[in-house]
């Protein structure tokens, strides 16, 4: 009989699912997991909420298999050392959006109407009602960054207060957010534009601090933020400066730990939550039985679609899904951030045999909420969902490229499309991108800070773009300048000892009269 260890406040239903399935269920709410684990070594299932995973708790378990994660997030588990240990990693994606989706609601008609201090004062005695003049949701505008479970739940719990709803996802096609009635924006855009910005994205290198002065100087007087993603998005510095200077209203769900103690944004938070998103009756059921059902089906049929840690198969290297999701983000950049309706891949050498292995970081480089670490199910079924077309491609060896891979990305339709393809490889250990579009030659080492230029070609614009750079005291560390002899233009690729501001950029850009103008940081 297997053992299952659920060491937190979790509905019956998961015990009552795996019971009549034959297994053996402890369920010990709120104790310590390392006592637990002593006491029973045998288990092989522990489910969890946001309780903490560490090694010591797998090495105190020597029979454990599987990890379920009762949620979405996984970040409080060690998955890189479970799957050391060979065990399995699962969440429930889905089972507790709703829950978020209906908190964020909440949160913004409780600042909006002054709830819980005009509840405060009027239960002092006093009859504040002038102090308390609120405003209404009704008609306006809400930006939402993020459009997967929560972000579309949060978009149908707003529809009855007739808001103008502008979205960013990268991954959401266009037919799919003109079915939620979503704008589809820039990140600027919807902060420029936006009486309430709602954040549902992960928190990874990519998104960590994304949320700064940069945004928030975009942001209306008094418009108000609200976080039930991840704290760690937020660069709170920032935060407390533009609160003093533009009184922006910020409602909060998240922390660095969901423990007891300080929180670092006491003092610029209008609202606060113990992290209560998916803290509701209906969410804690829902993925109880999810939980259960998917422990069930993984021991029965061996279904693993929710496994967040699968590991390598033998004979790929890691840095191959590392450059693939570098060639896809910067391919991403190069079309000026456009969600891709098509993706075409080829992969040459051994390659071919990897391929299904390369979409999660390839689904990662166009989309920030989709975790690299997920499995090629995963990616598909993401991809699916989202309206855009993965075609790989049958590679010709006889191109002798080696082990390498080309990804193409087209975006727009009919006669509007336009694509980037970008190809690349691993040379002595290192990522290398051999080719963008027809800029042949490039070897570019993706590493540190490189500004990319795209002109018509001449004479003198490469020392425009240096005296540019000097005059801010950022230093080139390298220079690759590709021509397309089709087309007539160059190729710039500047690697800087620092970022560029954008604005720099956009001077850059008018300056040398530049097609595209980007930056890529790896």
């Amino acid at each position: 009989m297997r053992k299952v260890l659920i060491p937190t406040k979790l509905d019956k239903a998961a015990a009552d699912l795996l019971t009549a399935k034959g297994f053996e269920v402890v369920s010990a709410p709120g104790a310590a997991i390392l006592e637990l684990a002593a006491q029973h070594p045998e288990t092989e299932v522990v489910i969890v909420r946001s309780e903490n995973i560490t090694p010591e708790i797998i090495d105190a378990l020597p029979n454990l298999k599987l990890v379920v994660r009762a949620g979405a997030g996984f970040n409080t588990i060690d998955i890189k050392y479970a799957r050391k240990k060979n065990v399995d990693v699962m969440n429930t994606p889905g089972a507790n959006s709703n829950g978020v989706a209906e908190e964020v609601v909440a949160m913004i008609l409780a600042a909006y109407r002054h709830v819980i201090p005009a509840d405060i004062s009027t239960r002092a005695g006093e009859w504040e009602k002038s102090k308390f003049m609120g405003r209404e949701l009704t008609g306006k505008t809400v930006g939402i960054l993020g459009l997967g479970h929560i972000g579309q739940l949060l978009v149908k719990r707003l529809s009855g207060f007739e808001v103008t709803v502008l979205g960013y996802d990268p991954m959401i096609a266009p037919a799919t957010a003109e079915k939620l009635n979503v704008k589809l924006c820039s990140v600027e855009d919807i902060f420029a534009q936006s009486d309430i910005v709602s954040l549902h994205i992960p928190e990874n290198n990519e998104t960590r601090g994304m949320i700064n002065r940069n945004l928030f100087n975009l942001m209306k007087p008094g418009a108000m933020l609200v976080n039930c993603a991840r704290a760690g998005i937020i660069n709170e510095e920032d935060l407390c400066t533009a609160k003093a200077e533009k009184k922006i209203v910020f409602c909060n769900d998240v922390y660095p730990k969901d423990s007891a103690g300080p929180k670092t944004v006491t003092d610029i938070a209008d609202i606060m939550l113990p992290h209560l998103g998916a803290n509701t009756f209906e969410a804690n059921q829902l993925a109880a039985c999810r939980a259960a059902e998917q422990t069930i089906a993984y021991f029965e049929q061996g279904i693993t679609n929710c496994v967040v840690n699968k590991a390598l198969p033998d004979g790929l290297d890691a840095q191959f899904q590392k450059l693939a999701f570098v060639l896809t983000s910067l391919a991403q950049k190069y079309l000026g951030g456009q969600n891709p309706t098509r993706i075409e891949t080829s992969f040459y050498g051994n390659l071919a045999g990897f391929a299904k292995w390369m979409t999660p970081p390839i689904a990662a480089g166009v989309a920030a909420e989709f975790a690299e670490d997920n499995s090629p199910a995963d990616a598909e079924k993401y991809f699916a969902q989202s309206g855009v077309e993965l075609i790989n491609r049958e590679a010709d060896n006889n191109k002798k490229y080696g082990e390498s891979m080309t990804i193409d990305l087209f975006a727009g339709s009919g006669d509007t499309v336009t694509n980037v393809s970008v190809r690349g490889t691993i040379t002595e250990h290192h990522l290398m991108i051999s080719r963008i579009s027809g800029y042949d030659g490039l070897y570019l080492e993706p590493t540190g800070n490189h500004l990319f230029v795209e002109y018509a070609d001449g004479p003198g614009v490469i020392g425009k773009i240096a005296g540019l750079l000097g005059e801010k005291n950022i230093n080139i560390i390298d220079i690759r300048a590709p021509q397309n002899v089709e087309t007539g233009k160059s190729l710039s690729v500047i690697k800087t000892n620092e970022a560029v501001p954008e604005m720099l950029i956009s001077k850059i850009k008018e300056t040398v009269n530049a097609t595209k103008a980007f930056q890529f940081s790896c």
